[in-house]
């Protein structure tokens, strides 16, 4: 298998989660959700090396917290920026020039599974690219103000998850062309996309939950523990 590498974009506050802390820092079970989340890789035969993009201010609390899961596998923390994307691309630098494939996945996604990466990571080095998603089950609609503008057909519609897999040159080259073109992308595989690149996609997982309020908190609480 490719050399892999893992970026972990955990610079964010957690604005919309709210308390002081920021949510990859509290609890899950006994242990932060930044450390479970890392662990999945760090004991993962694949990778061998992982960087986590902390927040300013928190990179010496992220270091303590994950020096028991650094002796597994190489790992480096460094200050993430102001945006997901811009904490991405500071954690790009510190990967290994010799990493072949570049796996993404959000830090407050703690309930990822081996087989998922296997899954991601097999389908880019196949194809450069990959991500993973589960068809959208609801009806979607446009909406614009509050009046339904058209419904959207669902059978072409994906929610997308982490962890997204690249080709290390694609990636690095879709964050170079999106910082000189002043664009911001929701996930990395759309900066990806913009390159013309084709993205595969494989079955995610519905307990492959993002805690982004405290009610995904009590949701992945009421789902598999670590």
């Amino acid at each position: 298998m490719a050399s892999v590498a893992v970026v972990i974009p955990a610079g964010g506050v957690g604005a919309r989660f709210g308390g002081r802390t920021p949510k990859q820092f509290l609890r899950f079970g006994a242990t932060p959700i930044l450390a479970i989340t890392v662990r999945h890789f760090a004991t993962h035969p694949a990778v061998g090396a992982i960087v986590v993009a902390a927040p300013e201010g928190y990179v010496a609390r992220a270091r303590r917290i994950l020096a028991p899961v650094s002796r597994r596998t190489p790992l480096t923390v460094v200050a993430g920026g102001r945006t997901r994307q811009d904490s991405v691309w500071l954690a790009l630098q510190a990967v290994p020039d010799d990493a072949q494939l570049v796996v993404v996945h959000d830090a407050v996604r703690p309930l990822i599974t081996a087989k998922l990466v296997d899954a991601v990571v097999a389908a880019a080095a196949t194809s450069g690219a990959a991500i993973c998603a589960l068809p959208v089950a609801e009806t979607v609609k446009r909406v614009r103000g509050d009046l339904v503008e058209s419904t959207l057909d669902r059978s072409e519609l994906w929610a997308v998850q982490t962890p997204q897999a690249f080709r290390a040159d694609l990636l690095r080259e879709a964050h170079e062309k999106a910082r000189r073109d002043g664009i911001v992308g929701t996930d990395d595989a759309m900066l990806v996309e913009r390159l013309g690149h084709p993205v595969r996609v494989v079955p995610g997982l519905p307990e492959n939950v993002k805690i982004t309020t405290p009610e995904d908190l009590r949701r992945a609480r009421r789902g598999v523990r670590p």
